[in-house]
């Protein structure tokens, strides 16, 4: 039986830096036509690449990756596809960046639990990462909201343009389905603009 060896990378989409993961796994004697990769975020597991690779490793095939982060973010959904793939599809996993993270090596109970320990310990740090990243993020935002920092989408607001679609409207020259598409908004919108206006009016 031939042991094929793939390798997996996951980049984010802002960051382009596949080059080292990939020279990493060349110079394991990974064909680069067996490497997978993906460019998203690695909150969940749903990446095209990584679907396919799954489809196609087999019993006894290894599979290389740079560094536990770049699997996966999600603790749950690291050692679920973790123990998918080393106890139901029994391939194994190297983790270049971590030799206790070679189930190559330990094939005895002792080398299985630690490797499940270390495991449990780093996905939980990955975890915990990302939650300290969304809280940031979270307090960044409060932050800019307080500073007058506007989100969201632009408030539709009374232009000199509306007025002139307004009064072709209200003179009945206009429909009103005709006068929101001239103006490019919808029909809550169209209608909280006309009453604003003929607030002022």
């Amino acid at each position: 039986m031939d042991i094929r060896k793939f390798g997996y990378i996951r980049v984010s989409s802002k960051d382009q830096n596949e080059g080292r993961q990939l020279q990493a796994m060349k110079e394991k004697g990974l064909d680069e036509r067996d490497i997978f990769m993906d460019k998203q975020s690695g909150k969940n597991f749903e990446r095209v690449q990584y679907q396919l690779l799954k489809r196609m490793i087999r019993k006894g095939d290894v599979l290389y990756i740079h560094s536990l982060d770049r699997f996966g973010r999600n603790k749950e959904e690291i050692l679920q596809e973790w123990n998918d793939i080393t106890k139901n599809i029994q391939a194994d996993i190297v983790v270049m960046d971590m030799p206790l993270l070679d189930t190559t090596q330990f094939k005895d109970s002792l080398g299985t639990f630690i490797a499940d320990l270390v495991l449990q310990i780093l996905s939980w740090m990955a975890e915990e990462e990302r939650d300290r990243i969304r809280k940031r993020q979270r307090e960044g935002i409060d932050v800019a909201l307080k500073n007058g920092v506007p989100f969201g989408r632009p408030k539709a607001q009374v232009t000199e343009e509306f007025k002139e679609v307004y009064d072709l409207w209200k003179a009945g020259d206009m429909t009103a389905v005709n006068a929101m598409a001239e103006l490019g908004v919808k029909k809550t919108t169209f209608y909280k603009l006309v009453k604003e206006y003929e607030k002022r009016l």
